[in-house]
């Protein structure tokens, strides 16, 4: 037993002097025996053991994150190298010229119009050892791989697919040059702009990652519930080291290792640099991503060191050359980069005389060629295999390059690599000696793009690798599968009056996804997404029918095992619920609704979420969806600035519908009424997995209780298209002739139709109520038709569906809404009379739904005043009634501007 006595404090740097040396080298010993005899996950099982057994004996060890800044992978453990080296080398070296040459061109003929030359620079090997032995194409036995490229290499992927000839040419004399749409090549991964190419939009740095986490997540979600076998897609994710500093790169590791996805590899590019300099100049990024890597229990595989040093790190009996590699910054190895041979003898290896000798045999050019691993494919290969063959969890390879390598004076290793789109004569001719471009002079200077011929052995060896890997990436199926959705009969129950029986459209929704879920064609397709609000949003009556997915089935008894409505997990679950992970959530939600491009499986997400975080919160993803093509439907559900009471400023919703407009390919509707959602659901099925239209949709929710009416007759196309007529009142004893338009939406058509009986009863003025479902759908009708119009001045003019629906109607008109008035003044400019809208402007509070319709000026009372306004500036109505108008409707004119409160 250890006592205080016999207790004594030892530096790490003496730990191993203080101890017996022949009883040290038993132990050394010991260990190497184990490692003979057993496998390492064995040694590493023995290691555990024995920190077990120390903290029993109260010592607190830890043998720490991180390992020697040396390769991961010894070289008598590295794999066989399978292909051709020197072809692959000669296409690498083509492909680093096309792609060099498209960025030089592009920017002489259209100075300042961008791209990156020192980015594929960095990455070349390490994308060709993916293309020429591991990233598979879709075919009929393999369902192919997801690859996420590093976006700012695109013109590397471009230059490899001119010499597949998937490109022309032309085809990259036109990049970053995309109109008219479809013609050239986008500055990055983009499905929207490439919908045949691109598989998956990475460049908004951070979003890649996380959505290659939960892609991996979902294949399997697809295998679990029999759906898809998947067992053998991978995702490769490539990411600059710069990038994990977004929270969003290295926000969801901790999941892929609970998962256990094995499927799944990143591949950090580092390169030591990010857009201005360093990424970790005073550190080692290397180190540091290892240890957050290795403490959420990923695979971490390092590929430092080329080759080249093999025999010296084989000669470092005394660890000397480690220590080194060790202590040396990542900004001195930056510099190490651009200087000679003889600089690396003096400032690295000069530090010891021990050290120096080591490197007394070479010459200061072997010096110079001691590279780093990421341009090394053996042993680049040799980290994707291990890769592969782990099957514990997620891998990720630290791979060191550098960038811009190759480019030499023009940014190689430079702080302004990044930001180079130019090179001069002698530059050029530099890299065409270093790469063995076969150009001559005056195809040089005009930064010829090159292509051996189809019948050269580097083509026919590109090719060949291609067709053994089931074909070329990355590339995107535009012919999805079609499905049988339900017609707008299947809806029938929610077309009719609730009767005494109250709802709130979140009920509504319930009852329709419920529905939807039990349909014999789509029920299994349907993907229920919910970020841990399930049971404030009344969907927890799924989890126990339907469960929640989890890899591991449910281990555990839950607390309410004895409910109806359980908190059911199983491995063929159907309900993703991703916890208090909005960003997470949104990933899953891409992943199903690109499954039918990607996979050739329709799937069918609805994400529901507490609608004040979503746009606000993950409105970046929610554009890479769009990005993406995804289909599906996104459900802001406690929607409404007023309808969710008591929560206040931070969860008070808006402005989603607002935010939702900026997004081009998203409809956004904002229904009051059951029926309207389930024509809006059942229309929008209808168009993005039957008529494979690219669109994918924001619905509003609500938590407010109240009657719902029958569907008006022949009111379907009105709900589709943004609006129709609700209902018309006609005052008995009419107080002017004028007839006021009233336009409600979402929760506040109750209060639009009290003000509307308000107005006939108390002010003998009549009115129209409208309800609009979608005040972006109405206005993108409106552009459409100006737009044809103004193109087409000979041809009979074109009228939108608003124009229609207010044809001879001369107001005025009065919108109210749940959301800042600038949702309702999007249709300003089609409203043919004096528009006045109502609003939710200023920051959210908690009080009762009374209160707040009341201090937002949102309530019945205040529309009856807006609309008594109107017609006193619009009509022959008296303005000498308002006063009175007010002190009866007990509106307080001195309260504060609820926009400024």
């Amino acid at each position: 037993m250890r006592t205080e006595a016999n207790e004594q404090t030892v530096s790490a740097a003496t730990v191993l002097e203080t101890m017996n040396p022949e009883e040290l080298n038993d132990w050394i010993e010991s260990l190497e025996s184990v490692a003979t005899r057993y496998p390492s996950a064995c040694v590493t099982k023995l290691m555990e053991a024995l920190q077990v057994r120390a903290q029993r004996h109260g010592i607190q060890s830890s043998f720490g994150l991180t390992t020697p800044y040396v390769n991961t992978i010894p070289v008598e453990q590295q794999s066989e190298y399978p292909g051709d080296a020197r072809l692959e080398q000669r296409i690498e070296h083509f492909l680093r010229w096309n792609a060099l040459a498209m960025v030089l061109r592009a920017n002489r003929d259209y100075p300042g119009i961008g791209g990156h030359l020192s980015s594929y620079a960095s990455a070349a090997t390490l994308f060709e050892v993916g293309f020429n032995h591991f990233f598979h194409a879709p075919t009929r036995e393999h369902p192919g791989d997801s690859v996420y490229f590093q976006g700012h290499s695109s013109p590397g992927v471009y230059a490899r697919a001119f010499l597949e000839g998937r490109l022309s040419e032309s085809d990259l004399e036109h990049f970053r040059r995309e109109t008219p749409r479809e013609r050239g090549l986008s500055s990055y991964p983009h499905p929207w702009l490439m919908p045949a190419f691109w598989q998956f939009p990475t460049v908004s740095m951070g979003l890649g990652p996380m959505m290659a986490i939960y892609q991996a997540r979902f294949l399997r979600y697809l295998s679990d519930r029999g759906i898809l076998d998947t067992s053998k897609s991978r995702v490769w994710c490539f990411i600059g080291d710069g990038e994990s500093d977004e929270p969003e790169t290295l926000g969801a590791i901790s999941m892929a290792a609970r998962e256990r996805l094995s499927n799944l590899t990143f591949i950090v590019i580092c390169n030591l640099q990010r857009l201005d300099g360093p990424v970790r100049g005073n550190g080692k990024i290397i180190q540091e991503l290892e240890g957050v890597f290795r403490g959420a229990n990923w695979n971490v595989i390092k590929v430092i060191w080329s080759s080249a040093w093999d025999a010296l790190l084989a000669a470092d009996d005394h660890g000397l050359l480690t220590q080194r590699m060790n202590e040396v910054l990542d900004g001195e190895y930056q510099k190490y980069a651009v200087e000679s041979g003889a600089y690396m003898r003096e400032h690295f290896f000069g530090t010891s005389p021990q050290l120096r000798a080591m490197v007394d045999h070479l010459s200061d050019d072997q010096l110079g060629h001691l590279g780093r691993g990421g341009h090394d494919p053996e042993k680049v290969y040799a980290a994707y295999n291990a890769a592969v063959q782990y099957d514990e969890g997620p891998s990720v390879i630290l791979a060191k390059t550098v960038k811009g390598y190759g480019l030499g004076t023009a940014g190689e290793a430079s702080n302004v690599a990044h930001q180079q789109h130019a090179m001069n004569e002698t530059q050029l001719r530099d890299f065409r000696a270093r790469f063995d471009i076969p150009l001559d002079d005056a195809a040089l200077q005009q930064a010829a793009f090159y292509k051996p011929a189809n019948s050269s052995a580097e083509i026919k060896y590109l090719k060949d690798r291609r067709n053994e890997l089931g074909g070329f990436l990355p590339a995107r199926n535009t012919d999805c599968p079609r499905l049988t959705i339900p017609t707008l009969d299947a809806f029938g129950k929610f077309m009719h009056a609730s009767g005494q029986r109250e709802a709130a459209t979140t009920m509504i929704l319930e009852r329709i996804l419920a529905m939807l879920l039990q349909d014999e064609t789509i029920g299994k397709l349907i993907v229920p997404i919910i970020p841990d609000e399930a049971r404030t949003f009344g969907l927890n009556s799924l989890f126990a029918k339907y469960g929640i997915y989890s890899s591991r089935g449910q281990l555990y008894e839950p607390v309410d095992a004895g409910q109806l409505m359980y908190y059911r997990e199983a491995r063929n679950g159907q309900i993703l619920e991703e916890g208090i992970n909005e960003a997470g959530a949104i990933a899953s939600f891409i992943a199903a609704g690109t499954s039918s491009a990607h996979l050739q499986t329709p799937m069918i997400p609805f994400y529901v979420f507490y609608s004040m975080f979503g746009f606000q919160r993950i409105g970046d993803f929610i554009w890479a969806a769009a990005d993406a093509r995804t289909k599906g439907f996104l459900i802001g559900a406690t929607a409404g600035r007023t309808t969710l009471l008591g929560e206040g400023l931070q969860h008070g919703d808006g402005h989603s519908p607002l935010v939702a407009t900026t997004v081009a390919s998203l409809e956004s509707y904002d229904p009051g009424y059951g029926y309207e959602l389930a024509v809006i659901i059942q229309d929008g099925l209808r168009r993005m997995y039957t008529d494979n239209e690219s669109v994918f949709y924001y619905l509003t929710a609500y938590n407010e209780p109240y009657s719902m009416p029958s569907i008006p007759e022949g009111a379907e196309e009105g709900i589709r298209k943004g609006m129709y007529p609700l209902r018309s009142v006609t005052a008995d004893s009419p107080g002017c002739d004028a007839r006021p338009q009233l336009f409600g939406s979402g929760s506040l058509l109750p209060e639009v139709l009290r003000a509307q009986g308000m107005l006939a009863e108390q002010f003998g003025v009549g009115s129209d109520v409208w309800s609009v479902t979608s005040y972006c759908r109405l206005r993108r009708d409106a552009q459409q038709a100006n737009r044809w119009n103004k193109l087409h001045p000979g041809d009979e003019a074109r009228r939108s569906h608003l124009e229609l629906a207010l044809d001879d109607l001369k107001g005025p008109f009065v919108a109210m809404t749940d959301y800042v008035k600038l949702v309702p003044d999007q249709i300003r400019e089609w409203v043919p009379g004096r528009y006045v809208t109502l609003g939710t402007d200023g920051f959210g509070r908690s009080d009762t739904r009374k209160a707040l319709r009341r201090h937002f000026e949102v309530d019945a009372e205040h529309l009856v005043y807006a609309t008594l306004d109107a017609l006193s500036q619009s009509s022959q109505y008296a303005s000498s009634t308002l006063p009175g108008a007010i002190k009866s409707l007990g509106i307080d004119a001195e309260s504060m501007d609820p926009a400024r409160a």
